[in-house]
């Protein structure tokens, strides 16, 4: 038998049903179990535990000493104990956007949780051209809920403070560092580049001194701007979703930055949904049907947000200097500009970077995909460069036509 308690490994399959058989009080003494391991991201191992005979089942997920997709990155395992306690926390922030926590194990760094198998990953969806007609409701809730409650507009500042020393992230958050704002932005080794948009790239954002400077700024702002407690890696890849449901999962990127990060993210990846619809839809009227979706999702997040947050604000502010008249806006004002600026920051990671979206490496005519990835970046760069001038989801939109009309 298999000891769990004496000290970390790695599992495997076999390991993963012993382990739910005698360290978790899950399935009956008589289940008979299968498991599979069906981690596709690049951090974890995730198994699926099923009992075939009452169809019960669970997720396990195990954090390794090293990164899936590429071993240079060294990952403390500590990042499932902040994705637990993460999900703990938003699941009374935000119920129901989040999946069940059932147990965390410090030993072996793996948590427990509810299967989301009725879901599917929302990435996948959209590069199969489906639509989600509540999302942005569901996600600008989720929002909203995490990134206010958790400031020092609502939270005491001394609890406050103590949540950013529980979920002080350095590892994860490096990575965002390099990944997201350093790497893309000049030729390093690491980055992925397509070669038909290499020199396009060279010349638009490896050769631009103001594109450098601006992206060192939003790196020292990401690093110094503990305002809300953040998912940190919110993309299309860590919702799933159904047509009356959405999880937001893997929160183990966590840590307290600026709010606008979680909100850019969602924003990138409909944009990169987008150009996956503009470039592979051949029907003419379920082209232009998916991408007036799309269009209409990316102005709800934003506006939603927009209102949501003024209505939570207004329900639940307690430090008493936000009260003053003009500083709620002003508070918006820097999380819209945030939320272009990151924006920009995943639109130009994703297709310049380590770690590409299936969303546009899916595209098989080459030609198309060079409009795609140009239509991107062109966006991107300039979401970072006139960010302040963001202030409503049409504005966003707008961005996204101009762009799309210079390269497909």
């Amino acid at each position: 038998m298999t000891v769990f308690t004496s000290g970390y490994f790695t599992m495997k399959e076999a390991e993963a049903i012993e382990y739910s058989r005698t360290q978790l009080n899950y399935f009956a003494p008589d289940a008979d179990l299968t498991c599979k391991e069906i981690g596709d991201g690049n951090l974890n191992y995730v198994f699926r535990v099923v009992d075939e005979k009452s169809g019960q089942s669970i997720i396990i997920k195990q954090a390794g000493p090293v990164a899936r997709i590429s071993d240079e990155f060294k990952l403390s395992t500590d990042r499932n104990r902040i994705e637990s306690e993460i999900l703990t926390l938003q699941a009374k922030l935000a119920p129901g956007f989040v999946p069940q926590m059932f147990n965390y194990d410090p030993v072996m760094n793996c948590c427990v949780m509810e299967d989301l198998s009725d879901h599917e990953i929302m990435r996948t969806a959209l590069v199969n051209h489906k639509k989600f007609p509540l999302f942005a409701d569901h996600i600008t809730t989720f929002m909203v809920k995490t990134l206010l409650l958790t400031s020092d507009v609502v939270l005491g500042h001394k609890e406050k403070k103590e949540l950013v020393k529980r979920f002080i992230n350095p590892e994860l958050c490096e990575i965002s560092e390099d990944l997201v704002f350093t790497e893309p932005f000049y030729d390093c080794p690491r980055n992925e580049v397509f070669e038909p948009v290499r020199d396009f790239v060279a010349r638009e954002f490896w050769a631009d001194e103001r594109l450098a400077l601006e992206t060192a700024k939003l790196k020292f702002e990401f690093l110094n701007n503990a305002q809300s407690l953040l998912h940190g890696d919110l993309h299309t890849g860590s919702i799933f979703v159904k047509e009356n449901s959405t999880k937001v999962i893997d929160p183990e990127f966590a840590f307290y930055g600026p709010a606008g990060y979680d909100i850019g993210n969602v924003i990138a990846n409909l944009i990169f949904a987008y150009s996956n619809a503009k470039a592979t839809i051949e029907d003419e009227a379920a082209r232009a049907d998916q991408l007036d979706y799309l269009t209409n999702t990316i102005t709800d997040v934003i506006d939603l947000f927009i209102e949501k947050f003024n209505r939570e604000w207004d329900a639940n502010v307690t430090e008493q200097t936000a009260k003053y008249p003009g500083f709620k806006e002003f508070y918006l004002d820097g999380i819209l500009r945030d939320t272009a600026a990151v924006t920009g920051l995943e639109l130009s990671r994703r297709i310049i970077g380590l770690a590409p979206v299936k969303d546009i490496v899916s595209i098989e005519d080459a030609d198309k995909r060079t409009s795609a990835e140009k239509t991107c970046l062109s966006a991107a760069k300039t979401f970072i460069l006139e960010r302040d001038t963001f202030k409503t989801g049409d504005d966003f939109v707008k961005l996204l036509k101009e762009s799309e009309q210079k390269y497909f």
